[in-house]
């Protein structure tokens, strides 16, 4: 039997060309229009998306890109492409690509140029730890639609999510002791997860359990108590309520009640990007020190590190 020829896939979410408001227009106007990140019916959200959010966000969220932006791109993009980048160099036989589900790099590109090395089966890894239909189906739901268009279709392994996968939680672990070595042990370590709505879960969505999945993991391989780290959601957008409780709050009740030393980590994020190093790393280290909190820290994303491109390619190599 002949040996298929494999290729890897790594999604990410995307993020704009440039920090700039229509860039970033471009860019929004893409990923909220994804029915799997917002099911508002179309005739009710199209005009409210144009008309109102569209015109007033881009502007805003450009000046916060510009805050974070790196010499050679986005942060997200930087880091998705080192990953990549690193994940081929341990790989030199198993061609790697990656695709964003909004903006560039697409990933019907990143398919095309699997496809066009002669891949015949087609490791599909969504860089999200914990799965949810806002992230992970969008993969899927975008990939089904790209090799709909294919006369021929290559075999494809999915992965789903790797919440509690081993290698995963070392390397976070490995990340906060790091953290703990350069800045001492804090009062409270808090693990901030992006949030979705509250709806999507009681709809039958598993991210809040796999949240739990892995921080449950993260405790016990870090050895501390339980009651010295909180779970917590953040990015909260719209009226209707998200997962609880909210980073933001949480944090400000913390300040008062006098916890004065916290560290925070965003284990749902694979590389850093606006949500981490603007809202988690500025705002709400604000948020905690004018509530009365002194210490605060924001222990980075996994991003290129060794740890987590030896995790891909072990997350990988079942399917190889």
């Amino acid at each position: 039997m002949t040996q298929q020829k494999t290729g890897i896939l790594l999604v990410n979410l995307g993020t704009p060309d440039a920090p700039t408001p229509a860039a970033v227009k471009r860019y929004l106007r893409q990923f909220l229009s994804d029915r799997r990140v917002v099911d508002t019916p179309r005739w009710l959200w199209w005009p409210l998306l144009r008309g109102v959010i569209l015109p007033v966000r881009s502007p805003r969220v450009a000046k916060l890109y510009q805050s974070v932006w790196m010499e050679e791109g986005s942060p997200l993009m930087v880091y998705s492409k080192r990953q990549a980048q690193a994940l081929q160099a341990q790989l030199p036989d198993t061609p790697v690509a990656l695709g964003m589900s909004y903006g560039q790099p697409a990933m019907s590109d990143a398919v095309d140029s699997l496809l066009a090395q002669g891949v015949e089966h087609l490791i599909v890894l969504p860089l999200y730890p914990q799965y949810s239909c806002s992230t992970v189906a969008a993969v899927w739901d975008e990939l089904a639609r790209i090799l709909a268009t294919k006369r021929s279709i290559p075999a494809v392994s999915f992965i789903r999510d790797y919440a509690d996968d081993t290698q995963y939680i070392s390397a976070l672990v490995g990340k906060v002791k790091a953290s703990f070595a350069e800045f001492g042990e804090p009062e409270l370590l808090l693990l901030s997860y992006h949030g979705i709505p509250q709806r999507y879960a009681s709809q039958g969505d598993t991210y809040p359990q796999r949240c739990r999945d892995t921080t449950r993991a993260l405790v016990s391989a870090l050895g501390i108590a339980p009651e010295k780290v909180m779970m917590t959601y953040q990015s909260r957008f719209g009226r209707e309520p998200w997962l609880t409780p909210y980073t933001d709050e949480t944090l400000k009740e913390l300040g008062k009640k006098g916890v004065k030393n916290i560290q925070v980590m965003c284990p749902g994020f694979a590389a850093d990007c606006l949500e981490t190093l603007e809202e988690v790393a500025v705002q709400n280290r604000e948020i905690f020190l004018e509530a009365g909190g002194e210490t605060y820290h924001y222990i980075p994303a996994l991003n290129d590190d060794a740890s987590h491109i030896a995790m891909m390619s072990a997350l990988t190599a079942h399917y190889r």
